[in-house]
């Protein structure tokens, strides 16, 4: 049981939100993420890596009971003794991207595009190489045919002459969201998933599985990827201060920075109050 005056489900993003600058998380937050645990709270990973960088992201929020990955493209439940459960596994068909690439490179020229295709620990992506990509160690140049050749977990695509929430625009108008899903997280590119697949519909499968309405559930985060959770969560939505300026218009409460563990400091006094 929950105590009272607590969401019932706590979900947070990863980068950018619970992990700092330096690519770490705080001694003290892992502390708190226990507390939250041991309150009787389940709480969820929601983060747009994929499922090849599950033990990087289980290391990052070590207190998680459900990891949504894959910007929701993929759920697991990690609380089955057992070992961890795919609840869901959503890819985009490489010729559904094919074509929605051909119509996007028509409107706005040639596209910098990259795929997540494999699930295997620390995969590459594949792709175009670009010099603004910050995990080069994890990337393999490949060809636009050997990247569209199968289904994808989520593409990364960018021009060298859009700003990326322009590029989102224009995508977005192009782009049915019957055909995909597009978003941006932050890295400079649009991401582009299946259709149906965001943070919200991946924190549904977990809510569901717990038996949580939405309007129980509390999301922190900082970027246009984060927006559908905070649509569908009704508990509180929280942006962290150094949030896109879109997150933090959607928010109902602003809590501190990353990198001064905004989101511990939050839950801390949440849990003390």
């Amino acid at each position: 049981m929950t105590r009272p005056g607590l969401p019932k489900l706590i979900a947070t993003d990863l980068d950018g939100t619970l992990v700092r600058s330096d690519e770490t998380v705080s001694a003290y937050t892992h502390e708190v993420l226990d507390r939250v645990r041991a309150a009787g709270i389940p709480v969820v990973g929601a983060t747009g890596r994929g499922p090849r960088l599950a033990e990087l992201t289980r290391n990052d929020i070590r207190a998680a009971d459900f990891l949504v990955m894959a910007g929701g493209g993929r759920v697991v439940d990690q609380s089955d003794p057992g070992g961890p459960v795919v609840l869901r596994d959503e890819r985009l068909p490489g010729e559904v991207l094919a074509h929605l690439l051909a119509e996007l490179e028509a409107e706005v020229g040639p596209l910098t595009v990259m795929v997540e295709a494999s699930d295997e620990p620390d995969a590459p992506l594949w792709g175009d190489y670009h010099p603004s990509w910050p995990y080069q160690d994890r990337f393999e140049e490949r060809s636009r045919a050997e990247c569209l050749s199968c289904d994808v977990l989520k593409a990364f695509a960018r021009t060298a002459d859009h700003h990326v929430d322009e590029l989102l625009a224009t995508a977005r108008r192009i782009i049915p969201p019957q055909v995909a899903t597009l978003t941006q997280a932050g890295l400079g590119f649009v991401e582009i998933c299946a259709p149906g697949v965001d943070k919200a519909t991946g924190l549904s499968v977990v809510a569901e599985r717990l038996g949580v309405d939405p309007a129980e559930v509390l999301v922190f985060g900082d970027m246009p990827n984060d927006l559908p959770m905070f649509a569908w969560a009704g508990w509180s939505r929280v942006a962290v201060s150094n949030a896109h300026p879109e997150v933090r218009a959607a928010a109902d409460e602003i809590t501190l920075r990353n990198d001064d563990d905004g989101v511990a400091v939050y839950l801390d006094r949440l849990l003390s109050r």
